[in-house]
C-alpha cells in the first residue's frame, strides 16, 4: 500500500504536500536542524546553515549552505533535497521565493508562542514520517507545557541588540517562553515605532498607514526607558547579539545612575529564541533563574 500523502498549510498560507517522508532534508533554521536530529532523522539531513550548530557532536559533518540570511540557493539546489525547512523570520523572502520558484518543496514556519512551537514540532514529525507519540523529544515538550503556567513573579527586560538597545514585545516567542517561566516582559506592550528617532522618543512616529506591514515586534529603546519601567532583571543573551561583561557593566551603571537597581544576568540565547525540542530544558532553566533573582532581591 502506498504511504499516505501529507498536506500541511505553512506560515505563508501555502499547502505543502509530501507524497512520502523525505529522504533528503535541508534545514535553514538552527532550531529546526536540532529538531530534525532529535527526532531521529540525522541520516536524512543533507544541508544546514553556518548557524546550525546543535547537536554539536553530529551536525559538523553536514554540508553548510551559508548563513540563515545569506543562503547560497545554488548549493541548496545541488543537494537535491526532498524537503527544505525555512522560517519566515530567520530566512529572507528572496531565498524562500527562489527555492519555491525552482520547484523545491519548502515548508515555512513561524511559531511565536510556546504552544505554537509544540504544534509545529508535531507537524515536523508528520512531515518527516515520525510518530509524534513515540518521540521522546516531542513528549518532553508536551510534558513541560502540560504543567500549570507559573504566575508572573519577576519583571524582566530582554535585550537582543546594542547601539541601539533593542528588545522584544509580547508578540514574540521569547516573550511567551518568559511568561511560561514566570516572568513578565516589561516591554510586552511596546510596539516598535518608525522611524528610529520616533522609537527612541525624539521624533513623532509614522501613522499606521505609513508603517504598513513592517515588523513592530522589536522596539529600539533607551536606558532611560528601561529604567523608567524598573525591571527586576535584565537578560543579556549570547545571540543574536553576543553581549559581553563590559556591556553588562555599562548598562547596569547607566540604570543605577537613573535609580534602577535591576540585576543583570547573562543567558543562553537558545533558551529564549530556539523554538522546538529545546523548550523542554529552556522553561525550567529560565524559571530557576527568575526564582533565584527574586530570592536574592528579597535578602
Amino acid at each position: 500500500m502506498a504511504p499516505a500523502r501529507t498536506i500541511h498549510r505553512d506560515a505563508l498560507d501555502r499547502l505543502v504536500e509530501m507524497e512520502q517522508p523525505p529522504e533528503r532534508v535541508v534545514s535553514l533554521v538552527p532550531s529546526e536542524t536540532e529538531a530534525v536530529c532529535l527526532l531521529g532523522k540525522l541520516a536524512h539531513l543533507v544541508g544546514r546553515t553556518d548557524y546550525c550548530i546543535e547537536p554539536a557532536q553530529v551536525v559538523a559533518s553536514v554540508v553548510s549552505v551559508g548563513g540563515t540570511k545569506s543562503v547560497d540557493v545554488s548549493r541548496v539546489l545541488a543537494l537535491e533535497p526532498d524537503l527544505v525547512l525555512a522560517n519566515k523570520e530567520e530566512n529572507t523572502r528572496s531565498t524562500i521565493e527562489q527555492l519555491i520558484t525552482a520547484g523545491m518543496t519548502v515548508h515555512v514556519s513561524f511559531p511565536t508562542t510556546v504552544r505554537a512551537s509544540v504544534a509545529y514540532l508535531e507537524t515536523l514529525c508528520v512531515l518527516l514520517g515520525v510518530d509524534p507519540g513515540s518521540s521522546r523529544a516531542m513528549q518532553a515538550c508536551v510534558d513541560v507545557i502540560a504543567r500549570p503556567v507559573a504566575d508572573a513573579c519577576c519583571d524582566v527586560c530582554v535585550l537582543i541588540w546594542k547601539d541601539p538597545w533593542m528588545t522584544c514585545n509580547e508578540q514574540t516567542f521569547a516573550s511567551d517562553i518568559l511568561t511560561m517561566a514566570g516572568g513578565r516582559n516589561v516591554f510586552g506592550g511596546r510596539a516598535r515605532r518608525y522611524p528610529l528617532a520616533a522609537d527612541i522618543g525624539t521624533d513623532e512616529p509614522l501613522g499606521p498607514g505609513r508603517v504598513g506591514d513592517r515588523d513592530t515586534r522589536y522596539p529600539r529603546v533607551t536606558v532611560d526607558e528601561i529604567a523608567s519601567l524598573c525591571p527586576s532583571l535584565v537578560l543579556l543573551p549570547d545571540e543574536p547579539y553576543a553581549f559581553t561583561a563590559d556591556d553588562g557593566r555599562e548598562l547596569q551603571e547607566g540604570l543605577r545612575a537613573r535609580g534602577c537597581s535591576a540585576e543583570i544576568a547573562y543567558v543562553d540565547g537558545k533558551h529564549l529564541f530556539w523554538y522546538g525540542p529545546r523548550i523542554a530544558q529552556a522553561i525550567p532553566a529560565l524559571a530557576a533563574l527568575l526564582s533565584s533573582t527574586l530570592r536574592e532581591s528579597a535578602l
